[in-house]
């Protein structure tokens, strides 16, 4: 069947078959002159970056965020003023498998939002659940390497796993969360959104908060069952990506309902947990839900790898009126998200599309590979008087990102505040939050982890980790792994 587009090379030249390469006779050796065949498996050859280290598996879509209600006394972020419409783009991803791993194993799910705001690019990074398994940025490679695979024989290692944690007892609210239903959720669109960190928010007054953010599903949330989320990765191991295309594709766009939960800046000194500590929550009954506005999803990518798989997330994007806090596991992301980026898709990355802010960048970067926008001629330096664009402080939002807290440079734990430990709330979320039937899923989802290949003395520690999470839940994980002869 003729086509009335010709097949062409990169530069845009007619090429003569799809199908043939160019020999010397029917039989004889192929010929160096045959450009299209050296380019065509040339471009073969280099046509995968290096996969995330983590979050590697993943599926996205684009869509709006549209604010609904007034929280402008809050911050003077354009993105959130009244009546606001920002076009957005999420990328949902599993933490520790790598790029072909099934979707629906347990795992927490990474959440990163580009909001393409008119005051520049605004990435919030979260995960489906609040807190996380650590609280210093100095761990997390380590804590990666637990979950990946070992060294000697490349296999996953539950006994690893254990082994880490149970000598980590701050992940013992994350992991809490992750063996409940919410480890494995039913769909991506089943399941709650979270920027978890603690952020600044201030006002056109100057005025200065700390804010969590919350993504609730309009679908309700779900989950699957151990036993469904096994068969599924063995018969359809990219499920998630699948339904989320599908949806779209079907005309169905899927929503979240977005609130804030926000701390008068002066109450972080002496509440009762430190509240930039990641492995911890606010309780809503110190600080309610605050309605914002809904995010909705109603666009599929045209091209999976250029908008989905080179889209970076960089959580030290922040326009006027959002900051960073002191938060520690926020503070290493700032500097180790946009250097993966450079690693992995070039110093430019920022150029491409799904990149690209929509308002004008004025910058003097130059140069290096794949450099393809700029900003005109000369100058190509700061200061100059050559009419140049130039710093504006009061513009820039950086006297918002500004804590307050002036101490000593130090290497310490978080300062302790008057109900902190480790296994408090995760104690809390099993007895109060976890229904009866939740309680007994999460200690079969525990025990089948623990019998995986958890050995001893590992397998004792972990115990003792459940105990102190709650004495009753951590005994009857504790009989069920006993009692299969482990």
């Amino acid at each position: 069947m003729s086509s009335p587009r010709p097949t062409t090379t990169n530069a845009g030249i007619p090429v003569a078959s799809d199908d043939h390469s160019l020999t010397a006779g029917s039989n004889g050796p192929i010929l160096l002159q045959d450009h299209y065949l050296i380019e065509k498996n040339a471009q073969f050859n280099r046509e995968r970056v290096p996969e995330r280290v983590v979050h590697a598996k993943g599926g996205g879509a684009f869509g709006f965020f549209e604010v609904t209600e007034d929280v402008s006394q809050y911050t003077k972020a354009a993105v959130f003023q009244p009546g606001a419409k920002t076009e957005t783009l999420i990328r949902f991803s599993s933490v520790a498998g790598e790029l072909g791993s099934p979707d629906t194993w347990r795992d927490p799910r990474g959440t990163a939002i580009k909001f393409y705001t008119s005051e520049g690019n605004y990435d919030l990074v979260g995960n489906n659940t609040p807190v996380f398994f650590i609280r210093d940025a100095i761990k997390f490679p380590d804590f990666i390497h637990s979950q990946k695979r070992r060294a000697d024989n490349h296999l996953r290692d539950n006994d690893m796993q254990w082994d880490f944690w149970s000598l980590t007892p701050e992940s013992a609210h994350q992991v809490t969360w992750l063996m409940g239903d919410r480890g494995i959720p039913k769909t991506w669109r089943h399941m709650n959104l979270y920027g978890s960190h603690t952020f600044m928010w201030t006002n056109a007054a100057g005025e200065k908060f700390w804010v969590k953010y919350h993504f609730k599903t309009d679908q309700g949330h779900d989950y699957l069952p151990q036993d469904e989320a096994d068969r599924l990765a063995g018969a359809d191991g990219d499920y998630y990506i699948r339904d989320l295309w599908n949806t779209i594709k079907g005309g169905e766009h899927p929503s979240w309902t977005l609130y804030v939960q926000v701390m008068p800046f002066t109450d972080a000194a002496d509440y009762r947990f430190n509240p930039f500590d990641l492995t911890k929550v606010w309780p809503h009954a110190d600080y309610p839900l605050i309605k914002v506005g809904r995010f909705v999803l109603n666009r599929n990518p045209e091209n999976y790898f250029a908008q989905i798989e080179q889209a970076a997330f960089e959580p030290a994007n922040m326009p006027p009126g959002i900051g960073a806090s002191p938060d520690k596991m926020l503070q290493g992301r700032l500097f180790a998200y946009p250097d993966a980026h450079r690693y992995r898709i070039g110093a430019n990355y920022m150029d491409l599309p799904v990149n690209r802010p929509i308002n004008e960048v004025n910058s003097y970067s130059k140069d290096g590979q794949m450099r393809y926008s700029f900003g005109g001629q000369d100058p190509v330096y700061a200061p100059n008087s050559k009419g140049g664009p130039h710093a504006d402080r009061a513009k820039s939002g950086e006297d918002d990102a500004a804590t307050g807290i002036e101490q000593e440079v130090i290497r310490s734990a978080y300062q302790l505040h008057s109900e902190d430990d480790d296994f408090g709330q995760p104690g809390t979320l099993v007895r109060e939050v976890f229904d009866d039937a939740e309680r007994a899923r999460f200690v079969d989802n525990v025990a089948g982890h623990l019998l995986g290949g958890v050995q001893q003395p590992v397998l004792d520690r972990a115990l003792d980790y459940w105990r102190n999470v709650d004495k009753d839940t951590g005994d009857k994980i504790a009989e069920k792994v006993k009692g299969s002869g482990n």
